[in-house]
Order: C-alpha cells, then sequence, then structure tokens
C-alpha cells in the first residue's frame, strides 16, 4: 500500500511542531510550510546516501533559509541520515545537541553548509555548482554529474549577496543550480508587502535563469516545475507558493509561526487538523520505512558510481584531488631558489603573484579570481584560464564587483571538495566580504583571501580606500589566519602556509607599493613562527621593535638610528600574530623580553598592540582615517619615518 505523500510530509511537521515546542524557541512556520516540497524533494530528485554522507557525487542541499533549520534534521533523521538521533531532535537547541538553532556543517554530516545570516546559503550553492562543473570538465558524467539544490526564503532573495550570487550564476549558466522558494510572503514584521514590491521572478528572469511557479502543497505541481527545471539548461527558480505554518489551523500563514513555537494548544489543534495521532517525536512505522526507502534509491546509484570510478584510469587522480591533500611541487622551489639568486624588489601583491604562477603550475586545484581588480590584486597566472559557461574547465572567474558574492562562491567550492580557492580584492574592501570571511572560518575551510593595497601605501585613493583597523578587526576573528609579508621571501612563505591549512581561512594583506628584499635564505619556512627575530641587536639589546608588512624595512632602519646612538635593538617580524599566538611561552618570551622596552611599527591602528608592548610599551600606527597624497607624504604626515620614530625611542630610553 503506498501512503499518502502528505502523511509522509506531516512526519516533518510534527517533528518541526514538537522539537520547537519542547525548546520554546525556534521557527516552525517554514519547516511545516516547505515540508511538501521537501518530500518530493528527497523521493524523487535528491541523489544522497544517507550511510555515506560524504559521497563525493551527491547531490548538494543547501538549506539557505537556516532558521527553518528543523526542515533539515527533520529529513536528515527520516531519510536514515546516523544523526540526527531522535533524543538529539528532542534537544533542539540545547548544549551538546548537534541540531543548533541553524544548521551546522561541522556539527552534523548531510548539513552541506552552515546557514543563518540569510542569502549566504544560496550564494554559497553557487559555489558548489561552479564547483561541480569544474570538476565534471575533468572528469566527465561518469564521475561526475550532480545537482545542487536549495530552499530558500523571502529574505534570502531580499539579502544584498543574493543580486551578486545569481548574477554570477546566471552568467556563469550554471544549470544544475535549482533554487526552490519557499514564496509565502511573510517575515517576522509580517506580510512581505511591509517591506517589498519587486517582482523577484522578473528579477531573475532578467540575470539569465529559468523562472516557474507551483502550488507547493501539490505534489504533482511541484513534480512538473522540477521537471521543467531540470530540463532547461540555465539555473533555475521555482517559486514554491507556500502557507507558512501549513497544517496549523489558526496560524498558518501568519507571522505568528515564522520565530515562535506554536504553542501547545496549536500544536494540538494542528495534530487534529493533519491526523496525525502519534505521540510526540515518534513516527509511525509505515511512514519511517517509507522515508528510509527514499535513501536506499540513492544506495544504488552509489554503488554504480563507485563502480565507474573503480574502474576509471582517473581513479587515482580524483581520489587525490577530492582529498584535498596537496603540497608545492618543483615549480614552487624554483621559485625560491629563484629568489634566493635575484632577491627582487617588488610589492608583495607583485610577490604574491609570482608565488601563485608557481604554485597554479604545481595544484591544479587552485582555482582563483578577483572581484574586479585582477590587474591590481594580480591573481590570475598563465596556468589560470577563464572559467566560463563556454568552458568550465578554466580555473580563473572574473567576479565582477561582487566582494561578498565571490567570498560566499569560494566557501562553496571549498565546502565542495576538489576545489582550493582563492580570489582578490582590496584590504578595505574585506568589509564586503566580513560575513562571508567569517563563515569561512565558522565552517573550518580553506578559503584564501588575496588582499592587496593593504596601508596608506596605496597613496592618492585616499581614506575611503586607505584600511586602518581592517588588519586588527580581521586578526580577532576566531580562526582566520591573517598573514602580511614584508618581502617576497615571506610572501612565498605565506602561501606555501596558507595552502598547508586544513581547517581555517587564510587572508593575505598584500602591498600596493615596492618593498625591498629583506630575508636572503629559503632553508626554513620562518613565518611559520607567526614572528622571528630578522635582526639581532649588536649594542646590549635595549629594545625590540615589531613590524608587520611595509613597515619591517622601516623597522630596520629604526634599529640603524638606535644602534648609532648606542642602544642595542632586535626587529621583529610579526607576520602573523595568530601563529606566534600558537607557539609556547618559552619562544614568545625570547623574542619579547620582559626586560626590553616593546615598540610596535604598523600603518595601521594601534588598537591591539598593547598585547604585546604592554603598558608601557610604544605603539606608532594610524589612529584616525589616511588621506589623498602620494604615498612617502603620507608616511610622513602619519610619523611612520625613522626621524620621527627614533627620537620618541630613544627619549622613552633616557638616551
Amino acid at each position: 500500500m503506498t501512503l499518502p505523500e502528505r502523511q509522509l510530509a506531516n512526519a516533518i511537521r510534527a517533528l518541526a511542531m514538537d522539537a520547537v515546542q519542547a525548546a520554546n524557541s525556534g521557527h516552525p512556520g517554514m519547516p511545516m510550510g516547505m515540508a511538501d516540497v521537501a518530500t518530493v524533494l528527497y523521493s524523487d530528485y535528491l541523489k544522497f546516501d544517507p550511510t555515506d554522507p560524504k559521497w563525493a557525487d551527491r547531490d548538494r542541499f543547501v538549506l539557505s533559509a537556516g532558521h527553518g533549520s528543523m526542515l533539515a534534521y527533520a529529513t536528515l533523521h527520516l531519510a536514515g541520515y546516523a544523526h540526527p538521533t531522535m533524543e538529539e531532535i528532542r534537544n533542539f537547541r540545547q548544549l551538546n545537541s548537534p541540531c543548533a538553532g541553524h544548521p551546522e556543517n561541522f556539527e552534523l554530516a548531510g548539513v552541506e553548509t552552515t546557514t543563518g545570516p540569510l542569502g549566504q546559503g544560496l550564494a554559497t550553492a553557487v559555489g558548489m555548482a561552479i564547483a561541480e562543473r569544474h570538476l565534471n570538465a575533468i572528469y566527465g558524467d561518469d564521475l561526475v554529474d550532480h545537482r545542487t539544490w536549495v530552499i530558500a526564503g523571502d529574505g534570502c532573495l531580499m539579502e544584498g549577496i543574493n543580486h551578486e550570487a545569481i548574477g554570477l550564476a546566471g552568467h556563469l549558466g550554471l544549470g544544475r543550480l535549482i533554487v526552490l522558494w519557499d514564496d509565502n510572503k511573510i517575515t517576522i514584521d509580517g506580510s512581505t508587502d511591509l517591506s517589498t514590491s519587486e517582482d523577484v521572478k522578473a528579477r531573475y528572469t532578467a540575470t539569465g535563469w529559468h523562472v516557474d511557479s507551483c502550488d507547493g502543497h501539490d505534489a504533482a505541481d511541484i513534480r512538473r516545475a522540477i521537471d521543467a527545471a531540470l530540463a532547461d539548461s540555465r539555473p533555475s527558480l521555482i517559486a514554491c507558493n507556500t502557507l507558512i505554518g501549513f497544517g496549523a489551523p489558526n496560524k498558518q500563514g501568519t507571522s505568528a509561526t515564522h520565530g515562535s513555537p506554536l504553542g501547545a494548544d496549536e500544536v494540538a489543534a494542528a495534530r487534529a487538523n493533519m491526523g496525525w495521532t502519534a505521540d510526540p517525536f515518534v513516527i509511525p512505522a509505515d511512514i519511517a520505512d517509507a522515508w528510509r526507502g527514499f535513501g536506499q534509491r540513492g544506495q544504488s546509484l552509489h554503488a554504480a558510481w563507485q563502480d565507474r570510478l573503480t574502474n576509471s584510469d582517473k581513479k587515482t587522480d580524483f581520489e587525490d584531488r577530492l582529498s584535498g591533500k596537496i603540497a608545492p611541487g618543483d615549480a614552487f622551489k624554483a621559485y625560491l631558489d629563484g629568489l634566493v639568486a635575484e632577491p627582487p624588489k617588488v610589492a608583495t601583491r607583485k610577490a604574491s603573484e609570482n608565488a601563485l604562477t608557481a604554485l597554479t603550475a604545481d595544484i591544479a586545484s587552485l582555482i582563483g579570481g578577483s572581484a574586479d581588480l585582477t590587474g591590481s590584486n594580480n591573481t590570475k597566472t598563465s596556468s589560470t584560464k577563464p572559467l566560463n559557461r563556454n568552458d568550465y574547465s578554466g580555473r580563473y572567474i572574473y567576479y565582477g564587483i561582487r566582494e561578498f558574492g565571490m567570498s560566499a562562491a569560494m566557501n562553496g567550492m571549498a565546502l565542495h571538495g576538489g576545489v582550493i580557492p582563492y580570489g582578490g580584492t582590496f584590504l578595505v574592501f574585506s568589509d564586503y566580504c566580513r560575513g562571508a570571511i567569517r563563515l569561512s572560518a565558522l565552517q573550518r575551510q580553506r578559503v584564501i583571501y588575496v588582499m592587496t593595497h593593504d596601508s596608506i601605501g596605496l597613496g592618492e585613493d585616499g581614506p575611503t580606500h586607505q584600511p586602518i583597523e581592517h588588519l586588527q578587526s580581521l586578526r580577532a576573528m576566531p580562526n582566520l589566519l591573517v598573514m602580511r609579508p614584508a618581502d617576497a621571501v615571506e610572501t612565498a612563505e605565506c602561501w606555501a602556509i596558507a595552502l598547508a591549512q586544513d581547517s581555517r581561512p587564510t587572508l593575505l594583506a598584500l602591498t600596493r607599493q615596492n618593498l625591498p628584499p629583506l630575508r636572503h635564505d629559503v632553508t626554513e619556512n620562518l613565518c611559520l613562527k607567526g614572528g622571528y627575530r630578522l635582526r639581532s641587536a649588536a649594542a646590549a639589546r635595549k629594545v625590540v621593535l615589531v613590524a608587520t608588512g611595509s613597515e619591517v624595512s622601516l623597522a630596520l632602519d629604526v634599529a640603524e638610528k638606535l644602534e648609532a646612538a648606542g642602544q642595542g635593538a632586535d626587529v621583529v617580524s610579526m607576520v602573523s600574530t595568530e601563529l606566534f599566538d600558537e607557539q609556547d611561552a618559552a619562544y614568545q618570551a625570547d623574542l619579547l623580553p620582559d626586560d626590553a622596552l616593546i615598540v610596535s611599527i604598523e600603518a595601521g591602528t594601534t588598537f591591539g598592540w598593547e598585547r604585546y608592548t604592554g603598558r608601557h610599551g610604544l605603539r606608532f600606527g594610524i589612529d584616525s582615517f589616511g588621506a589623498s597624497a602620494p604615498i612617502d607624504d603620507l608616511y610622513r604626515h602619519f610619523g611612520l619615518t625613522i626621524d620621527a620614530i627614533a627620537p620618541k625611542i630613544l627619549a622613552r630610553l633616557g638616551a
């Protein structure tokens, strides 16, 4: 006997109601409204194997409307994933339950990406779809042939990142991306009429998407719309017309179901309305069996794929690629040797390009890009031809002026696997990327942000483009590795470190202006320590100058001035405060001893440097916005010169 699909969908509704009610916190409306759509998706279309949630050729399903997390937890449980268990669902939103308020990819296998900040799930899915097409172009349909599905809400489509994401997806022709829009016309404040009157479907059509609508509570109509999307070569938006909180007789269709429990009386009324007689957190056996059957279909597809992989001459390369285990090779080694033979005076953005030229030749999984600043960020190399709708095998993406969209797409590529993404913009525009950078760090993904024009050193573009507080604000972000190299050798070492990270993103802060070569050996990656002694005092050490990036050469000049006055000075290149803080106490104490005056020099805010200088140290930097002028005039104006710094240090030393 075939069960009515509405009963299968009601299992999602019941679990959503029960979990939110038990937690006295959560969003029952969206899971209840989209339960019919999710049931059709899992029963007939989604390719997954609950016994192997990381199967490389599975479909990716992204719940962009992450507040409706119980939709994800209910479907994962019902479809036969090991987690969440029913006990974990009972503890929804409680400490130590993997069923967090919003889905977290590091908590549950089957959750492809952390969502919560609206719009980012959909934008991340664009990156997943890019990765799928790229790997398909390399390995063919036998090994890579899957889709990316998104359930998104009104809020996801309102957020600004949505405009960036769908424009990129449409331009690239990502036809394997299908977005199921929970078009319920309700936000927390009430009807969407309160805040928007745009024609969303027309906007998607204008950006090159296939657009359709369906009755989100009619299984046959849902299938019709999905089939039409599958037949179209463009990315697809399906507006699923739904009632938020469907099944709750007194609250469905209202904002009362959006972000609050239904209440005991309404839960009881909904159960009666749906004919759901099972106790809370109990799924009748016939319904449970039917849901488990959806996953069994995927197991046979997985087995057939495994046979193709086993018999493929690309098997080893494919598995190595998906494992993410990479290392620089001969081209990079030759580049390092060349740095010693002929030390260049170049901007670190140019040094980054030179390192990338070698690295992209060595490592096929590196995919680069820039938010319309390719010539400024220096992120394109001879090995990275464009990736576009006519050739997905390319390794360079022209993101356009879409910094946030680029960053979220890079998250999606990293999460998909088989791709190591890097992308560039100006450091000051990290503000535009910050939400996605934060999710890179939260999700522990190897994403590399190439941020150039890292200080007032960019010159005449002025204070809107000159980062001041940015380095320290980014250093404050948990699990983000920030590195600011001082010359070409340090830049190469920083790239090697960034690629070795398998559980955190990296941000490289790089200069526009040329910097002199400071390091002349590559026998050891000194940047791994975060900070290291670049110069030892000649006279008895009285001061330690701690500097980063373009200010390290200034610190060396200041040290010479101090030595001439009889005051011994060490110079520490503090490439990364995160890496330095990870060193043992003895190493840190050796570099920053208690018996020396500690002085920091960085062309940015002095905020935070007191962690290293102490209350009685000196901090040279910029605690105001910048100005528009040539670089040398700016450094003089802000007191970042030998003649401005050395006398203040000597005065503090009483010399």
